[in-house]
């Protein structure tokens, strides 16, 4: 059986996806998987079960990148296309079934309206599977030893980012507070080390995680931790979808929609993020702690 599963270019949306493809997993034992993502959330589906090939979806004006995923997936007779796209080409695939996702629904969260695609009853919490050799890469990123609480200071955009120096106190509330006697490690993509340098210069001991491309390393990294603080970004989605206790910090998205599935989260006055106060994050942040 093979089953093509398109999802999403983000990788917090990807991420958001995960159940659903762990559902088709579990549903379906002898199905071998082709997925469609983004070029950024591509390694976050490197270790799937029965995986035959993930395609990364480079985006092409005039929607030309659709055009060049059907000339890629056409030759095969799909047993089950599951469409999270909602895009024209599943519709000119051969395929025994396929699913495409209805329009957005406003009202529910992102994974409840993902899980409709398969007509769920209940939403498929993202799911993410690592391999053996993605733990033991993260063991040398993440030594064995003391607690860690994991802190991701950089989102995407400035607006959704908490600012650095806030992040400072916040670690220092908790250091000297829930957290004494852990550690602290910083979580960040390529180019997040410099714009958290302040962060960074006021803990020089912390561990620090950036820049690893590859995702399933970090989701591993990740797993090394006791708990998690960020953004609005895909690293709380992927804390999140580990399981990880996880406080995100929201600006303007909307946390009913949007906030990482199962997570805490605090949004802020006017949703402005700069409006944020570092004793509200502080009391939010103890609710993680047993």
């Amino acid at each position: 059986m093979k089953i093509l599963f398109i999802t999403n270019t983000r990788i917090g949306d990807a991420i958001l996806s995960s159940g659903v493809l762990r559902h088709l997993v579990d549903t379906y034992p002898d199905a071998r998987f082709t997925i469609v993502c983004g070029r950024l959330p591509q390694t976050l589906f490197a270790a799937t079960p029965r995986l035959e090939r993930v395609i990364p979806l480079k985006k092409r004006r005039f929607d030309l990148h659709w055009w060049d995923l059907w000339r890629e997936v056409r030759g095969t007779r799909w047993d089950l296309v599951v469409d999270l796209r909602r895009s024209f080409l599943s519709y000119f695939l051969k395929a025994r079934a396929r699913h495409v996702i209805g329009p957005a629904d406003d009202s529910v969260h992102r994974v409840q309206h993902l899980s409709s695609v398969l007509k769920l009853e209940r939403p498929a919490a993202p799911y993410i599977y690592v391999a053996p050799r993605h733990e033991d890469a993260a063991r040398r990123l993440i030594p064995p030893g003391s607690p860690v609480l994991a802190i991701a200071p950089v989102a995407a955009a400035a607006h959704k980012t908490w600012a650095p120096e806030r992040f400072a106190e916040l670690v220092r509330a908790l250091t000297s507070g829930p957290c004494a006697g852990g550690r602290i490690a910083f979580f960040g993509g390529p180019g997040d080390d410099v714009k958290a340098q302040t962060l960074i210069t006021a803990f020089p001991d912390a561990l620090r995680v950036f820049s690893e491309p590859d995702l399933l390393t970090v989701a591993a990294a990740l797993k090394c931790c006791s708990a998690f603080i960020g953004n609005d970004s895909g690293l709380s989605h992927l804390a999140a979808g580990l399981g990880l206790p996880t406080l995100a910090l929201f600006g303007p998205s909307d946390p009913i929609r949007y906030a990482p599935f199962g997570a805490h989260y605090l949004q802020a006055p006017d949703r402005d993020i700069a409006r944020l106060d570092v004793a509200q994050v502080a009391a939010a942040a103890r609710r993680l702690f047993p």
